[in-house]
């Protein structure tokens, strides 16, 4: 599974941002997606996922995640973003993340 995030960059806080991850070699009703984050110098952490049946859950109201079946792209809008949302952004599957496996992610800054 080739997993691809973008649309990162940078925010002022109060700002928004919606990131994307394009899913290859499986299609998006059989696997779910995770989002983590990891901010400079923390563990990685996870903020939002969506199942294989579009059930989904973030771990904070300012943050929504969707995808777009047709296009195999899951994605996590972002609103009104905190200083302390800045990290890199991950999107991953179950097995992605047991195995260790993870892709470059994308930046996301929010300056005060």
């Amino acid at each position: 599974v080739q997993l691809q995030a973008s649309g990162g960059g940078l925010v002022q806080a109060g700002g928004s941002l919606r990131v994307s991850c394009v899913v290859s070699e499986i299609d998006l009703e059989y696997c779910s997606i995770l989002w983590f984050r990891q901010a400079p110098g923390q563990e990685r952490e996870g903020v939002a996922c969506i199942s294989s049946s579009g059930n989904t859950h973030s771990v904070s109201r300012r943050f929504t995640v969707s995808r777009d079946i047709t296009e195999n792209t899951v994605f996590l809008q972002m609103n009104n973003l905190k200083v302390e949302d800045t990290g890199v952004y991950y999107c991953n599957t179950d097995p992605g993340v047991r195995w260790g496996r993870w892709g470059q992610g994308t930046l996301v800054t929010v300056s005060s």
